[in-house]
């Protein structure tokens, strides 16, 4: 008798089945990534406030952030800041330090899942560097702001465990709630022109 393999797609609200091992472009919409996004919680849900610190919120903040730099980035580049983190609308969001000791297995999945979501909304499958490096120094800046504002460090316990060198920028964050993050994502993926068709 032949073995069955273990299912690996995730079955979304869209009626869309993505394979997480081999995802295909035509199986992701966005409305199920902004759905996904604004109930995942960064910093596992550790956070002040009555709603948890949203990755759609943090990847709405990352393409803000993006905005305010000094180098004018053109808007597929920003597009992709707000696509960054959003394989996480099923693999959930994982801190930094469990994903390093996971390893290479997820990391590769990760890549497979953001090449897949890049040639869906049209942007290259494999960023370029000039944009990955806005888009890291942008997660970072997000990082650093969250982990002083909502997640409890001290700025310098986030300055040495995020490696944060930068002044920060003024900018207050509080948490929305998840409908107002998935309608927010959704507005500004337009506004970048993602297209949703």
């Amino acid at each position: 008798m032949a073995e069955i393999p273990a299912r690996a797609w995730q079955r979304m609200l869209s009626g869309r089945r993505l394979d997480l091992l081999d995802p295909s472009p035509l199986d992701i919409e966005i409305g199920d990534i902004a759905l996904g996004l604004s109930r995942v919680a960064r910093w596992n849900g550790q956070t002040i406030g009555p709603h948890g610190f949203s990755v759609a919120q943090h990847c709405i903040l990352v393409v803000r952030l993006m905005g305010a730099a000094k180098v004018r980035l053109p808007r597929p580049a920003r597009l992709a800041g707000l696509l960054h983190d959003a394989g996480e609308y099923v693999t959930s969001d994982l801190i930094t330090p469990f994903k390093n000791a996971i390893g290479g297995e997820y990391k590769a999945l990760e890549k497979r899942l953001e090449r897949a979501v890049h040639l869906r909304f049209g942007l290259p499958a494999v960023p370029p560097e000039e944009w990955s490096a806005a888009i890291k120094r942008a997660d970072k800046t997000a990082a650093f702001l969250e982990a002083v504002q909502l997640a409890g460090f001290g700025e310098d316990e986030a300055r040495q465990v995020l490696g944060y060198r930068r002044k920060a920028p003024a900018v207050v964050l509080e948490a929305w709630e998840p409908e107002t993050a998935r309608q927010r994502y959704l507005e500004a993926f337009r506004n970048l022109g993602g297209d949703e068709g």
